[in-house]
């Protein structure tokens, strides 16, 4: 009995011309971070909000954090420390350097002068109490 040759699916046609090693992104998150990029997660707590970013090979003298009109934006310098000897030829590098920025709106006002800010293992967190002003007042109708 002859083998049927097996069918293939239109998935399969679709990406049968890409090269080898092309790899298709995962439906959430990246498979390698986007070498400009500052991930960050923000969370409210009570009265304050707590902002976590991602910035491996950052040192905290080159970080730089500013809010402007509810915008928070942090900024750094990723620096490459090797030496590279005379005789050196790059084969192969990842490892990016340079300048980093990111810019996010808050979802409320901020007091700058109560906010504090922790550098540890490559994560910046932000702590940054909400601004009274922007407290909820109940108003009777009358």
């Amino acid at each position: 009995m002859a083998k049927t040759p097996a069918r293939r699916s239109l998935f399969d046609e679709l990406f049968r011309d890409f090269p080898l090693g092309y790899s298709i992104a995962p439906l959430h998150g990246d498979p390698l971070p986007h070498p400009g990029k500052i991930k960050i997660d923000v969370k409210e707590n009570g009265d304050n909000l707590v902002v976590h970013a991602e910035m491996p090979g950052v040192s905290k003298d080159q970080i730089d954090v500013s809010v402007d009109n509810n915008v928070l934006t942090i900024t750094a310098e990723v620096s490459q420390y090797d030496a590279d000897e005379e005789n050196d030829k790059v084969i192969h590098s990842e490892r990016y350097y340079g300048a980093i920025s990111r810019s996010i709106s808050l979802p409320a006002e901020v007091s700058i002068e109560e906010a504090s800010a922790k550098y540890e293992d490559g994560i910046l967190t932000l702590t940054l109490p909400k601004s009274a002003k922007d407290a909820k007042k109940k108003i009777s109708v009358g």
